[in-house]
């Protein structure tokens, strides 16, 4: 019987296990097989030379054996003790002649690799011995340099980004830092880090719509209006048959939505959020709105602020077995909902926001309700504005109103729960509202010109900003320009008040990511001159005002006026159109820490040296809280002063638990800066004077 073929064509060759040798036959032809009565396989080197060339077949050439056949071919043949000599030598010839052959084709040995230490035994020990330091004081600085790189005149900046891929837009990259980001032909990849924008960043912004068939369409759009508040998360909940359902991703709007995904969200009801990482990365799980359930029902949240009591809080909420996804203080709020046993809805939320302290602007979802809450002081802004079909539409800004051609109505008041649902408004006024502490950065910087924020227009406080800094601080000069974006409109009041005028000096563009690739020859000054190109033609020669809103660390200041003095400019003269910042901020803005703060180490005659000017001026406090008249009580000038109408006792201007959650590993101790220490009531007298 010859060899058969399988289902492919190809030829099958019985198993091993009936492979038997004719023990009679073995002293004449021991290379002789028998497969159970078939006919055995051809194998040319176990057959004489006569043999071989009577069954050659050049037209179709005989199959090789498989390996585990031959193999057992030669180990027989050398174990049997009744072989030849020489089919012995020859057998022992062919199987030396195979064994070389595998030999050869085998990798060179690798050397023995070094033994490697335990990684984290060190650390394991240094714990050991350490005791675990007591809670609310602060961390020791260690963070890795090739995360964040720093300057070393300055102490360490915990609330660096670590880069974020401008090409690609994936999350994924924010895992590398600049060393490790990959690059071609050797160019390095530069991370453009926050002093290549040196301001303060505002960390979210917040919509609410109720009542039109297109709410989650209609939240989007808001939400693009509302981008300049926050660009590293987005995402919207929407009601649907009684069912909340929710998209959110990492990235702008437009990365994060598409026509697909807003056609997963339909309702008449929708929240959206926009945010600013305020340290570590921007991760998923803790970019809102957020969406959880419980005994009564669903609900969503967006926020706008920051918890200055909420790491107390959450140890209270931990210890009676609340369980966090997030290390966001918004989820704070859901707990204390959840928990509640007061009815109705917006009772649980009122006695809620009665145990937060510091900043909160937010919108509530629920499967039948839309919420709107604001803190007692009113820290952040939210508006209130109407469709021409009846919807209801809350935001942070007014501009988001305009794009979505929704009527401004009134603000929400500091203080007040409103209540949207079938039977239209309701207005409660049940949390106690102190006097109002309105941030005035978002007349300064953070709002667009064109919004109405805390019942003023944006244009109109920055353009008398610029007056009142041209009439306290004039300079001889040619031409006055601004730092775009957020200094035009003040460096429009100071050239209109002293009749010079106002042109384009500085270019900015608006495509810049964060991370890009440098020529191997290093430029100086890359972030900044990938942000701001200089106009040659409008500054040679000149003698030059820059008008910018705020001085944060210098940094950039810095870089701008040795670019401007590159382009050719005979003087320049700085102009800031508010107070020297000397204290940070904690009700829901990234502001660095006090020692980072340059107004609160240097005198303005230094900064002015450090920077490198001619001459430098800040809009004075006293005139700026003139200006706001009988308004003036109602801001809040933390900032400027350090009076802070909430103290903050506890929290750190970055939240921790961004840092630790967002995808850095590390343990507490690894943070930069800490927590700030808790104050005594001497220390507080002392810090802060009333």
């Amino acid at each position: 019987m010859g060899l058969q073929k399988d289902k492919e064509g190809d030829m099958a060759f019985p198993p091993l296990e009936v492979l038997q040798l004719n023990s009679k036959e073995s002293s004449i032809l021991p290379n002789k097989l028998f497969f159970e009565g078939r006919k055995p396989p051809f194998f040319p080197w176990a057959r004489g030379r006569r043999s071989r060339r009577r069954r050659r077949r050049p037209t179709s050439p005989s199959p090789s054996p498989p390996p585990d056949v031959a193999a057992a071919f030669l180990l027989r043949s050398l174990c049997k003790t009744t072989l030849s000599p020489f089919f012995f030598s020859r057998s022992l010839c062919v199987f030396f002649f195979l064994s070389s052959t595998l030999l050869a084709w085998l990798p060179p040995p690798l050397p023995p690799a070094p033994p490697r230490p335990a990684p984290f035994l060190p650390l394991l020990q240094a714990r050991r011995r350490r005791p675990l330091p007591p809670p609310l004081r602060p961390l020791p600085k260690t963070i890795s340099k090739t995360l964040f790189p720093l300057k070393p005149s300055l102490p360490p900046l915990p609330h660096k980004l670590v880069s974020a891929a401008a090409a690609s837009k994936s999350p994924l990259a924010d895992f590398f830092a600049s060393g490790d980001h990959p690059h071609r032909h050797g160019a390095a990849a530069v991370v453009l880090d926050d002093e290549a924008d040196d301001k303060p960043r505002e960390e979210c912004g917040v919509v609410g719509i109720y009542g039109d068939p297109e709410a989650s369409r209609l939240c989007y759009l808001a939400l693009h209006a509302l981008q300049h508040r926050g660009q590293e998360g987005a995402g919207i909940v929407a009601v649907h048959n009684n069912v909340l359902q929710s998209i959110t991703g990492v990235g702008l709007v437009s990365e994060v939505f598409n026509q697909s995904k807003l056609d997963q969200l339909p309702g008449n009801s929708a929240i959206g959020h926009v945010r600013y990482s305020t340290a570590g990365q921007s991760m998923l799980k803790n970019v809102q709105p957020f969406v959880a359930g419980y005994r009564f029902g669903s609900i969503g949240v967006a926020h706008n602020g920051n918890l200055v009591n909420y790491q107390a809080l959450r140890a209270q909420l931990e210890e009676s077995g609340s369980i966090f996804n997030t290390s966001s203080d918004t989820e704070v709020v859901l707990h204390l909902i959840a928990i509640s046993k007061a009815r109705p809805f917006f009772v649980r939320i009122i006695e809620a926001c009665e145990k937060l302290k510091g900043a909160y602007s937010m919108v509530f979802l629920t499967e039948d309700k839309l919420v709107a809450v604001r803190d007692p002081h009113g820290f952040r802004p939210l508006v209130m504005g109407r469709r021409s079909n009846g919807a209801y539409v809350f935001a942070s800004e007014t501009c988001a109103l305009d794009l979505i051609e929704a009527t401004y109505v009134r603000e929400v008041n500091p203080g007040e729960v409103v209540v949207i649902d079938k039977d239209g408004e309701h207005n409660l006024c049940l949390m106690p509202h102190p006097e109002p502490k309105q941030c005035i950065f978002e007349h300064i910087y953070f709002a667009l010109p064109n919004s109405i924020v805390f019942g003023r227009s944006v244009y109109e406080s920055r353009y008398k900003y610029g007056e009142i800094l041209a009439t306290e601080s004039p300079a001889e000069c040619d031409v006055v320009i601004a730092v775009p974006d957020s200094g035009v409109v003040a460096a429009l009041g100071y050239a209109a008040k002293i009749g010079v005028p106002f042109q384009q000096g500085l270019i900015r563009s608006h495509y810049v990511g964060r991370t890009f690739i440098e020529p191997n020859q290093s430029i100086r000054d890359f972030g900044v001159k990938l942000k701001l190109a200089p106009v040659r033609g409008v500054l040679e020669g000149k003698r030059v005002v820059v008008v910018d809103d705020s001085i944060v660390r210098g940094t950039t200041s810095s870089k701008i006026v040795r670019l401007i003095r590159e382009a050719g400019a005979k003087e320049v003269h700085m102009r800031i159109a508010s107070p020297p910042i000397i204290a940070s901020c904690y009700y829901g803005v990234d502001t660095p820490s006090s020692e980072e703060l340059i107004s609160n180490r240097m005198t303005v005659e230094e900064i002015r040296d450090f920077i490198g000017s001619d001459s430098l001026a800040f809009l004075s406090f006293d005139s700026l809280k003139k200006y706001l008249s009988s308004d003036s009580p109602n801001f809040c000038y933390a900032c400027f002063s350090g009076n802070y109408p909430v103290k903050p006792t506890e929290v750190k201007v970055k939240r921790v638990g961004d840092f630790l959650d967002d995808g850095l590993n590390g343990s507490i101790e690894s943070i930069d800066g800490g927590w700030v220490k808790t104050l005594s009531e001497k220390e507080e007298k002392v810090e802060h004077p009333v």
